[in-house]
């Protein structure tokens, strides 16, 4: 995906990353996402691809039924997204595991669990 780094991008990429995490908090049930961080949005050229990044704490298990969850919540959260910003085209929210805590901590060596 090639990311955009346009104003325009970055803003909407601003308030998906806002949006998503209130509707995270105030409206999802499924108990998998309870103390997901959202770290933030990276935009593609023609605002279509939303890459969301998340950390969670927990082994690789933990982090693969998280995944599980926002993949199966992204549908309600693209369709909440498209109606709260008032978009004619709702991106495709993409989740992706942000592990730039993790080469800090660790170092780049660190194996994946």
């Amino acid at each position: 995906m090639k990311a955009s780094s346009s104003r325009r991008a970055v803003r909407m990429g601003d308030q998906i990353l806002r949006e998503v995490s209130t509707l995270l908090v105030e409206e999802a049930q499924d108990p998998r996402l309870q103390l997901v961080t959202l770290s933030g949005v990276r935009m593609n050229a023609n605002l279509r691809i939303a890459e969301i990044f998340y950390t969670v704490s927990g082994d690789s298990e933990h982090r693969k039924e998280v995944q599980a969850g926002l993949e199966r919540a992204s549908g309600f959260l693209r369709s909440r997204i498209s109606r709260i910003l008032k978009l004619q085209y709702a991106p495709e929210l993409r989740f992706v595991f942000d592990d730039f805590l993790e080469d800090v901590v660790y170092g780049k060596s660190h194996p994946a669990d």
